[in-house]
């Protein structure tokens, strides 16, 4: 016999419920303030967006976010290699090549 309060349609209606009970709950501590002439304006770190437009460059974010989202993958395809027979090595070998291969070209300067 199955526990009814683990089906998923079940449990997720009890988690519905309790998450809007808490909302309703938590409503009145929630901050409420004036909303003033300034409260549409755009505000950043104590300056007006208007007079300080600051555009940043995010060309080098980009290559490091690359470089640790391959990284992360190449871990992970290495923490699950299977115990077998030694193709799976040499293949694994390819891989890391191949990847180091990208990660210098991703990595390189234009020159």
């Amino acid at each position: 016999m199955t526990n009814w309060l683990l089906l998923p349609p079940f449990a997720f209606g009890l988690v519905l419920l309790a998450v809007l009970l808490l909302s309703r709950l938590a409503k009145g501590m929630s901050f409420r303030g004036s909303r003033g002439p300034g409260a549409e304006k755009p505000y950043s770190c104590g300056e007006d967006l208007e007079e300080n437009s600051f555009r940043p460059e995010y060309g080098q974010f980009f290559a490091f976010a690359f470089f640790f989202t391959i990284m992360h993958v190449v871990s992970l395809v290495l923490a699950t290699v299977p115990d077998g027979p030694r193709d799976y090595y040499f293949i694994l070998g390819i891989y890391v090549a191949m990847v180091l291969i990208g990660l210098a070209a991703l990595m390189r300067k234009e020159r």
